[in-house]
């Protein structure tokens, strides 16, 4: 317990540091000013963003805002992002859906600031499975069957300015019986750290209820080796090249992200 206690004051200090993007304000409010040319989202449109509010949660919107500020000018944020992994020799082409929730708006010293929810994400399959061989390895044999989960690193700041996205911390948990429970590429004190450039324009796809999409990539991070994966780490390592440096590996990265202001949400 004091552990995670001391991991939680680190992590509030260094989001407090990167919190502080004056520029962002003036790029949302440019942002905000196209969407009253967006359409409103038809019901069961044909669209494949609609199929985004299926992941869509406002439960996990952060309840502990900080002291001071007026909740109503606060908006809870959730982000469905459709990604394409490298993390050395691991190639994910279509990762299932990763859901964000986090919370920001303005400061009582005019700067802004966030709050970190949530990150959730289900098991997406390896192609390969352990042994990198075509076709199914886990229908021949479950045992060879390799899954991949993104989970949360401890750090993250969704402001950013102009081209810059912000940063995310990652660990990637290795799923397979031949590997135990606690195999992860990333830990919290060593995460896989995305530093997300932005790709093109953000287009306002819908304003009522809000939504917007934007793509996103990192070409210039590194992944350290896995860990805990008992007898076998060494074999998942080799198979998979890890660690990797700077240019092998890379993340590209179709969200869309819809809000809420805290007016609108159940009284906490």
């Amino acid at each position: 317990m004091k552990t995670n206690k001391m991991k939680t004051v680190a992590r509030s200090r260094r989001t407090g540091r990167a919190a502080a993007g004056v520029g962002t304000v003036a790029a949302a409010v440019a942002l905000l000013a196209t969407a009253a040319q967006a359409p409103a989202l038809a019901q069961g449109s044909a669209d494949p963003a609609s199929d985004v509010f299926s992941h869509v949660a406002y439960g996990d919107c952060p309840t502990d805002l900080p002291a001071g500020v007026d909740r109503n000018k606060w908006r809870c944020e959730v982000t469905v992002g459709y990604s394409h992994f490298k993390l050395g020799g691991i190639v994910v082409p279509d990762m299932k859906p990763i859901t964000l929730t986090h919370a920001e708006g303005p400061l009582p010293d005019g700067t802004f600031g966030q709050v970190f929810g949530t990150l959730r994400a289900e098991a997406t399959p390896v192609p390969g499975g352990l042994l990198g061989r075509a076709g199914d390895p886990a229908g021949r044999n479950p045992l060879l069957g390799l899954a991949i989960r993104p989970e949360y690193g401890g750090y993250a700041d969704f402001l950013g300015t102009g081209t810059d996205k912000g940063a995310l911390d990652m660990k990637f948990r290795l799923l397979s019986p031949l590997l135990g429970e606690r195999c992860t590429i990333g830990t919290d004190a060593h995460p896989v750290a995305l530093h997300l450039r932005k790709d093109g324009p953000s287009t306002w796809l819908s304003q009522n209820p809000p939504l917007v999409r934007f793509s996103a990539y990192d070409e210039t991070l590194t992944v350290p080796a896995a860990t805990d994966c008992g007898p076998l780490t060494t074999m998942v390592n080799h198979r998979f090249g890890l660690p990797a440096k700077t240019g092998e590996s890379r993340i590209t990265y179709t969200a869309y992200y819809t809000f809420k202001t805290y007016d609108q949400l159940p009284a906490a």
